[in-house]
């Protein structure tokens, strides 16, 4: 039973739980005309989770790639300012015995950009995976503090 009631179509809410996954999507209805609105291929790269943070050294990224193993990931430096990070993740073999109840999971190809900054060192970049998560670091230039040399006041 809904606790408060819903004037976007057919969806249900709680008070008590914020964090449902019951989410409003305005764009649930629209039908796109372009042919790779429902690909396996869009459908991954629209998923690829990426964590951006800078801390006092470095850039640090962190995308989520469960599943995925570090030859099926690129990660690469374009032009001295983008950083690119791709993969794919291939579609199950079929076994003509078995039968499917639920396909969730996506799979196709994914590539996310970002602009780095200016006060980064693209030729010390380092990358990782670990238990699903891809960590790319990228240090940042350290910046020189002014020498500031006190001067006596005589008189």
């Amino acid at each position: 039973m809904a606790l408060i009631p819903s004037f976007f179509g057919n969806r249900r809410s709680s008070i008590f739980d914020p964090f449902s996954l019951d989410v409003w999507d305005p764009f649930r209805d629209l039908s796109l005309s372009s042919s790779l609105a429902n690909t396996p291929e869009t459908s991954a790269f629209a998923n690829t989770r990426i964590d951006w943070k800078e801390t006092p050294e470095a850039h640090v990224f962190k995308a989520d790639l469960p599943g995925l193993k570090k030859e099926e990931v690129k990660v690469e430096i374009e032009d001295n300012r983008l950083l690119q990070i791709s993969g794919e993740r291939k579609v199950e073999k079929e076994d003509k015995n078995d039968t499917w109840y639920r396909v969730e999971r996506s799979s196709g190809k994914f590539m996310r950009r970002f602009a780095l900054p200016e006060n980064v060192k693209t030729d010390q970049v380092k990358a990782s995976i670990e238990n699903g998560v891809l960590t790319v670091t990228v240090p940042k230039v350290e910046v020189k503090k002014p020498d500031v040399k006190a001067i006596d006041i005589s008189g």
